[in-house]
């Protein structure tokens, strides 16, 4: 349930890739706000800006409460961040006017399918951004002639004569 700026590393890095992360959240939250009866999101517009509060949100308040809530996440064995999740939307139905939620439940529920639809969603960047192989710059002579079997090297043993 988070959109990550990202680094110079990848494609996707920059303002172009946070807003195709925008619009892949702003998809996950409609599909999460029409499967749930208690969420309701006025219009398309709502969505863009449901989700670009949602990851500024998740951003810049949602590592403060981690930390501030730590040891209740080390009690839960980290089932308190679905409570802290569940807030996130919560403050984000209260900033966005045009997005509403019943109540705590609906959140929770609302964040748990906006996290499996980001996820699902996100399945085509992460196979493009995956490294290709990349075969080193070995010796042109013949790999297999000083290798066994397995692709292993021979070492040889050094014996002390003393």
């Amino acid at each position: 349930m988070k959109i990550t700026i990202g680094n110079n590393q990848d494609l996707y890095s920059g303002p172009f890739g946070f807003l195709a992360q925008l619009v892949v959240m702003a998809l996950a939250t409609v599909l999460a706000a029409y499967l749930l009866p208690g969420v309701r999101i006025d219009s398309v517009g709502a969505a863009i800006l449901t989700a670009a509060v949602i990851s500024l949100l998740n951003n810049f308040i949602r590592p403060i409460l981690i930390v501030l809530t730590l040891p209740f996440t080390i009690f839960s064995m980290g089932l308190f961040l679905l409570i802290i999740n569940a807030f996130i939307i919560m403050l984000t139905a209260g900033l966005v006017s045009s997005f509403h939620i019943n109540g705590f439940w609906d959140a929770l529920l609302f964040s748990l399918l906006l996290t499996l639809f980001n996820y699902l969603l996100e399945i085509p960047n992460r196979i493009t951004r995956r490294p290709k192989y990349q075969p080193s710059d070995t010796p042109s002579h013949d790999l297999h002639t000083d290798t066994d079997e397995d692709g292993f090297t021979p070492y040889e043993e050094i014996h002390d004569d003393n």
